[in-house]
């Protein structure tokens, strides 16, 4: 039989604003979570976000709270200001008529105003991991009277480096106390996270063997590098888009696609590290009123991002780490609402789908993109419905007029209602469909060893004949950059060609011949682009290690 929230024995003040809030029955990672919780256990909770894991943990943390005293008696880390906003104005909203104070401390607020904060007392704190230290290394969070820590987004926290905040803060917190940790994937480093932190947890799974939402739809479009922004303008042209986010690489990359897609009659914004705090703020109010619907953001500026009626992700470059593509497309389809997640591969992608096929147990479905005429069609069938729509409802008197003031100067009226429609569709000169080129079936494969030296070629299989390929060591308009590691420190040419694409925000596939020698590492790449990849230099890392570029 399946619970009720009467069942678990709440406060009738959180009752009251349980049914306020409009909850009828408890999700379940709350059915399962919230009587262990009453009952004082440990626990550990797998739940993405979106499925209620902030009431979960949120109605038994203030069922404890004493209201009278001024005290800080519990604690919830977060890993971004935004999440910690989010779920105070969650925590505020489920216990005011127990009249619970929570609190919220970030980065970016004055010091002055959270240390009044602190001293007129307060119940519930939740913050990040960085402010939350600070203010307890200078006496300002007096943690010793916490009874009740909850690890919010822990594999978000650890990911982010916070261990060594977050250890230092639990430190300081009583060793009776009630821990709760909620992470959207169990890595090892959140396990030993665990271990080290809770006491015989229980563990809750709501996740299901199929990480990825049973309501999100998941395709990918198979697409030459050079092709993506037509490809995404094509898929934007065909799909009913209420809001979208797209994810891509680097800082760099959302600003330049966020253009790109204005550029062609796409409104977009783009959401990076280097908006300040105010204009964060801005983009993200414009994008839940539904001034903007289109976001074009990094993994890192996403985290932290709770909007429940995202319609579509995406991936329009693949992340690196499976655990990273469920964490995107988790930001679709939420609370039983159907969502798209949509990735655009290169065939130098296609090792790295299988990686998340395989830990996500799910099989992307691969399509084909709109052709030109089926968005030609599309285009005619939407103006065709609006035409209708404006007819049925006869408001087209000033219009009428125009018309009748045209047929009495001798035009046909086929000729006006042509000639109208023709300004009407002026838009549509904004949104060339731009031609997208075959797949070249791209790999790296050995060619040679002379002198310990291994020298790699990118062949295209769908290009030139074999002889053709056939070139000389350095293609024509090519420069010749060094990095100073080879294969002597273990390196392959995928980690040359992820750190450069990644740190310069240059496209893998404009990238030439890679040559890796036993200490350093020689890289053709266009002149043009020589002088954006030499600016970056001091930021590659492969690994731990940074790495210098130099021309050769």
């Amino acid at each position: 039989m399946t619970a009720t929230f009467a069942d678990f024995g709440l406060h009738p003040d959180l009752m009251h604003a349980v049914a306020e809030l409009g909850f009828t029955d408890p999700t379940p990672i709350q059915q399962t979570a919230i009587p262990l919780l009453l009952d004082g256990r440990d626990l550990i909770g797998q739940a993405q976000t979106g499925t209620g894991k902030t009431a979960a943990f949120g109605l038994p943390l203030l069922h404890r709270i004493d209201p009278a005293r001024r005290q800080i008696q519990a604690l919830v880390l977060a890993p971004t200001r935004e999440l910690a906003i989010q779920v105070a104005d969650s925590l505020d909203r489920y216990g005011r008529q127990r009249g619970v104070a929570v609190l919220a401390l970030y980065g970016g607020q004055s010091y002055q105003q959270q240390f009044r904060s602190l001293r007129q007392g307060v119940a519930v704190v939740v913050g990040t991991p960085g402010r939350l230290l600070d203010l307890a290394d200078q006496d300002a969070l007096d943690l010793s009277t916490v009874h009740t820590v909850v690890l919010d987004e822990a594999d978000e926290m650890l990911s982010m480096g916070f261990i060594e905040d977050i250890e230092r803060i639990l430190e300081r917190t009583p060793a009776a106390r009630q821990t709760m940790l909620f992470s959207a994937t169990i890595s090892k480093r959140v396990q030993e996270l665990a271990a080290r932190y809770l006491r015989e947890p229980e563990l809750v799974s709501i996740t299901p063997k199929q990480l990825t939402g049973a309501t999100i739809v998941q395709r990918y479009y198979l697409v030459n590098q050079q092709d993506k922004i037509a490809a995404l303008a094509r898929l934007f042209e065909m799909e009913t888009i209420d809001s979208a986010l797209i994810f891509v690489r680097t800082r760099l990359g959302t600003g330049e696609l966020a253009n790109q897609l204005t550029a062609r009659g796409f409104a977009a914004e783009a959401l990076n590290g280097d908006l300040s705090q105010e204009a964060r703020i801005q983009v993200l109010t414009r994008y839940r009123n539904g001034q903007v619907k289109v976001l074009v953001a990094t993994d890192v500026a996403a985290r932290g991002l709770d909007i429940d009626d995202i319609s579509h992700v995406f991936n329009f470059d693949l992340p690196d780490d499976p655990e990273v593509y469920v964490h995107r497309v988790g930001r679709t389809g939420r609370a039983g609402r159907d969502g798209i997640a949509i990735s655009l591969l290169t065939p130098r992608d296609r090792w790295q789908l299988r990686r998340i096929e395989e830990y996500t147990h799910f099989r992307l479905d691969k399509a084909e993109l709109p052709s030109i005429q089926q968005i030609e069609n599309h285009r005619q069938a939407l103006l065709m419905e609006q035409l209708e729509v404006w007819i049925r409802r006869g408001r087209c008197r000033r219009e009428r007029e125009v018309v009748d003031m045209l047929v009495q100067t001798g035009h046909q009226p086929e000729d006006i209602a042509a000639a109208a429609l023709k300004l009407a569709r002026s838009d549509e000169k904004k949104r060339p469909i731009e031609p997208i080129t075959p797949i070249k079936e791209e790999q790296l494969r050995p060619r040679e060893r002379k002198g310990g030296e291994r020298t790699f070629r990118r062949d295209t299989h769908a290009g030139p004949s074999s002889a053709a390929r056939k070139r000389p060591e350095r293609d024509k308009d090519m420069v010749p950059l060094k990095l100073d590691i080879g294969r002597a420190d273990g390196i392959s040419v995928n980690h040359v060609v992820a750190s450069l694409a990644h740190y310069s925000g240059v496209n893998s596939g404009q990238l030439g011949k890679i040559r890796l020698e036993s200490n350093h590492t020689l890289v053709d790449v266009p002149e043009s682009l020589v002088g954006r990849l030499l600016s970056k230099n001091g930021a590659y890392r492969i690994g731990r290690r940074t790495v210098n570029l130099e021309r050769a």
